[in-house]
């Protein structure tokens, strides 16, 4: 038993820092969700304790002393509250009675996701693009959805491909296509400290596999949408 956890250990230091993931769905366990929220707060919050605790900080002062129960909160309603499927958005669809039948674009959506391996934050951006089909979905709901996958522990790749298949999945078409440009805090704050780099991934599915189609997506993300002065 010891020799197979030696194993593993070995294992997960010889990745290292490299970038890992393991399929488009997130690894959650079966039981995920048998407690209740409160109670994930509970635990989360103890265990908050002894890791500042065993740092040597002083769980008395009082700028710290809320700390596990500020990170506790965080975790469970917001940073990780897309690990929740009580929490996915509705994605309501429409008929396209307007026939519109040009590609969609909502680009620059802002992701506040976490890497799974540091549990450091990925700030970035996400372009989200689709052709109807028949129905459209609105506008907000494009960036509720990269919200929803982005509040969890993940792989940028992932996320990625999670956004393109929910969608894909409510609008009843494959031709759907994701791009996400982020920074890694696990790269710019730790390891080798390269703030200036970001990492880019892209899903395209259906019609956006082709040459024309991917082109023109990627052309409409690189347009100048400087809307400053526009006066409201």
């Amino acid at each position: 038993m010891f020799e197979g956890k030696e194993i593993m250990i070995n294992k997960i230091d010889e990745i290292g820092d490299d970038h890992v993931g393991s399929s488009a769905k997130t690894p959650l366990r079966a039981d995920a969700f048998d407690i209740s929220d409160a109670e994930k707060r509970k635990r989360i919050e103890a265990s908050v304790r002894d890791i500042l605790d065993t740092l040597g900080m002083d769980l008395e002062d009082d700028s710290i002393k809320g700390t596990p129960r500020r990170v506790a909160k965080a975790y469970v309603n917001e940073i990780f509250s897309g690990l929740n499927p009580a929490n996915k958005p509705k994605l309501s669809t429409f008929d396209n009675n307007y026939k519109y039948g040009e590609m969609l674009v909502e680009k620059n959506i802002t992701v506040y996701s976490t890497c799974e391996h540091h549990l450091l934050p990925i700030v970035g951006r996400a372009h989200v693009a689709y052709i109807s089909d028949g129905n459209v979905i609105g506008l907000s709901k494009m960036n509720r959805i990269v919200d929803y996958y982005a509040k969890r522990p993940q792989v940028q790749e992932r996320l990625t491909m999670q956004i393109v298949q929910a969608l894909q999945k409510a609008l009843g078409t494959d031709d759907v296509a994701c791009v996400i440009d982020a920074k890694h805090l696990c790269v710019n704050s730790r390891g080798v400290r390269d703030i200036v780099s970001s990492t880019v991934t892209s899903e395209f599915g259906g019609k956006f596999k082709e040459k024309d189609t991917k082109r023109e997506f990627l052309d409409y993300i690189k347009m100048d949408t400087d809307f400053k002065n526009i006066e409201a």
